[in-house]
């Protein structure tokens, strides 16, 4: 299994850098850069990584065709790719924060991600670009200079239909903070859809987003998971009912405005839930704990291997250096005998 990290996408550009050349000194495959609305722009801010580097795989994760038209996530995907010499690659979702702070509506959502992806997949140097969808039209769009390997286009997805048109259009899935029981269900899932437009799995690559905070210090560990649950796919039944009961989930969820203001308060609880509700939390869809239990990360991370995940993103915060050093010299090895 491939081992991916989300660095901070409001790191400067030079600090980007640098941690993506240690990244690839110690093996990790890619290098992922978040899109928020208060982010630095992914594609710039990943520049001189690809420029100075020579094997990493890189790209932004999750743009949206909503708030961004796709030619003009191909333009920049295209220079990075360019850049790094074929090592460019994305994720395109159907939603995330901009959506919300734009007063964006994702109408047609999978219709719409489609046919971003089919843009993006059906651009080939020296023949104009003619493509006229149910949502987007484009003309003679013709970028002769992109001579490298074409980047690889994944999706954002977790839910069915939008895993049955990635299976059919795009190079793999990313989902986000899913136990083992229910990629294993994805897996299977998605394996049908491909089977059944002539595909095989070779090509298609599962991915899971996940936090990762391992720290000498377990109480920071904790709190920084705690800290950013709200971010972590939390309010989803579906996901969370899998170790929860109905009624846990209930109280999770009405207090949904307090959640999501912990980063801006630095808090790390929320009256009206008790602590070890939020501990469990962070044991199900995080990575958490003290650099000493490194050895139950790993095995959890078998666990999703031998589910059917072929790549992991790990969301690295406070020190994503040591993280980085740590994940090269004990978990990649273990993943990778």
């Amino acid at each position: 299994m491939r081992i991916g990290v989300i660095l901070d996408s409001r790191l400067s550009t030079s600090d980007m850098n640098e941690l993506g050349l240690l990244a690839e000194k110690y093996g990790i495959h890619s290098v992922w850069s978040a899109s928020y609305i208060d982010s630095r722009e992914p594609f710039i801010n990943l520049s001189q990584l690809a420029s100075q580097s020579n094997k990493i795989n890189l790209g932004p994760i999750a743009l949206n065709p909503f708030d961004t038209h796709p030619i003009r996530i191909a333009t920049g995907l295209l220079t990075l790719n360019e850049l790094a010499k074929g090592r460019a690659n994305i994720v395109i979702g159907g939603g995330g924060e901009s959506l919300q702070s734009l007063n964006l509506k994702p109408v047609r959502r999978v219709k719409t991600v489609e046919e971003c992806i089919e843009i993006l997949k059906s651009i080939s140097p020296g023949n104009p670009l003619e493509f006229n969808g149910e949502i987007f039209q484009v003309k003679n769009y013709n970028p002769f200079w992109s001579t490298q390997r074409p980047p690889k286009v994944y999706v954002a997805a977790n839910k069915p239909q939008m895993l049955k048109m990635a299976s059919k259009a795009s190079d793999g899935i990313m989902m986000s903070d899913l136990p083992a029981v229910l990629i294993k269900d994805i897996v299977e899932k998605v394996s049908t859809h491909l089977e059944s437009y002539g595909r095989g799995e070779d090509d298609f690559q599962f991915n899971n987003f996940m936090a990762w905070s391992l720290y000498d210090d377990k109480n920071k560990a904790m709190n920084e998971a705690i800290q950013w649950l709200g971010y972590r796919g939390l309010f989803r039944r579906w996901v969370i009912t899998t170790f929860l009961s109905d009624e846990e989930y209930d109280l999770i969820e009405a207090h949904k405005k307090e959640i999501y203001q912990m980063p801006i308060l630095n808090t790390s609880s929320v009256d009206g839930i008790p602590d070890n509700l939020l501990e469990k939390l962070v044991d199900h869809l995080t990575l958490t704990g003290h650099v000493s239990e490194v050895d139950q990360k790993i095995e959890h991370l078998l666990e999703l291997k031998e589910a059917g995940l072929t790549d992991v993103a790990l969301e690295l915060r406070d020190d994503p250096a040591a993280s980085i050093k740590l994940l090269g010299e004990k978990v990649l090895p273990a993943l990778n005998p």
